[in-house]
């Protein structure tokens, strides 16, 4: 019985030092399983900066994988101002080629290479950036010490990136250039052992092995352990939904439906409805009616026009449809 307490004891510690220290928990399983799922908005602007808002960028941790999701001018500065460690990001997104996506791209590139990167770097983008940046080098005798590596973005639903904790999705927008939307999720869990059921029983380590894998075991004395019986439902895997410049598409619901947490671009407010449309952007009511279709716990607003120096409007206009909304503005950090 003592090597069975030190067993759990070891299994316990393993799970809370991988848990997410800052976020606020509801219960023991949860403390024990949740890994880090935290989103910090860089910029939050559209088009050109202003003084207190930078053009789009957002980094994304999900278990110590960071990955940046568009790189609008300047996002190295704002990386360093809120203190995030850009040489920790191995996956960088970019949702199209206007340049408040991807006018600071180079500009991060070159920083990592003088800062002594060595590992490779994965960028998701369209095809037609790599151009761009071969052209930027070529010309600037730029000659990275790392290698990039280039995934295309393509029309329809597309798996991106996978590994043991999540995968990562792209989607297409509406917008008057190519753009893609991208979709983070977490994959589910293993189950946990409940180790106050299983310390009246007498199994092996290898029976509690068999049970985290999800299998059914038979004990010493010839007894049926179901797996159910023996061990708890992890928390439900998250999603994070980063919806970039787009017309209102109501055909975007497919593709976030149920997301924990929905970005969604709200450039201008319901007044300027036509000039959205025109422009293939979108209103704050537009975003929450995308957000309550799709069932979604949260809203974030963001890609704002300088036109607007005081958001609250967004709020107003958008909360009476989606109550749960919130404005992603610069320095903003988001525990998902």
């Amino acid at each position: 019985m003592i090597s069975l307490k030190l067993f759990f004891d070891f299994i316990s510690s393993i799970n809370t030092f991988s848990a997410n220290r800052g976020a606020s928990i509801s219960s023991p399983r949860e403390r024990m399983n949740r890994q880090t799922f935290e989103l910090l908005i860089l910029g939050s602007s559209s088009a050109t900066p202003t003084s207190e808002r930078n053009p789009s960028a957002q980094l994304l941790n999900i278990a110590e994988r960071f990955f940046l999701i568009d790189c609008g001018e300047a996002t190295q500065i704002q990386l360093r101002r809120f203190k995030a460690r850009f040489q920790s990001i191995d996956h960088i997104f970019i949702s199209h080629l206007h340049g408040d996506h991807f006018f600071g791209l180079p500009g991060l590139l070159g920083s990592m290479h003088l800062l002594g990167r060595k590992q490779a770097i994965n960028i998701y983008a369209p095809k037609e950036l790599k151009e761009i940046m071969d052209v930027v080098h070529k010309n600037s005798e730029t000659r990275l010490n790392y290698p990039i590596n280039w995934v295309f973005t393509d029309k329809g639903f597309n798996l991106l990136f996978e590994d043991a904790k999540l995968e990562v999705f792209s989607f297409p927008l509406k917008h008057r250039i190519f753009c893609t939307g991208f979709l983070f999720r977490e994959k589910p869990l293993p189950r946990k052992i409940d180790k106050y059921i299983l310390e009246k029983l007498d199994i092996s380590f290898a029976d509690i092995l068999s049970l985290k894998a999800g299998q059914d075991v038979v004990n010493k004395n010839g007894e049926l352990i179901k797996n159910k019986e023996a061990t708890l439902d992890p928390p439900a895997p998250r999603s994070y939904a980063y919806c970039s410049d787009t017309i209102f598409d109501p055909s975007i619901v497919d593709y976030v439906k149920s997301a924990d947490v929905l970005y969604h671009e709200s450039t201008f407010l319901e007044d300027q409805v036509e000039r959205a449309k025109k422009t293939f952007h979108t209103t704050a009511a537009q975003a929450a009616r995308i957000a309550k279709e799709a069932g979604v716990g949260q809203l974030l607003m963001g890609h704002f026009s300088t036109r607007y120096p005081d958001l609250e409007g967004f709020l107003e206009e958008a909360k009476p449809i989606f109550a749960n909304c919130l404005l992603a503005t610069d320095g903003k950090k988001i525990k998902i």
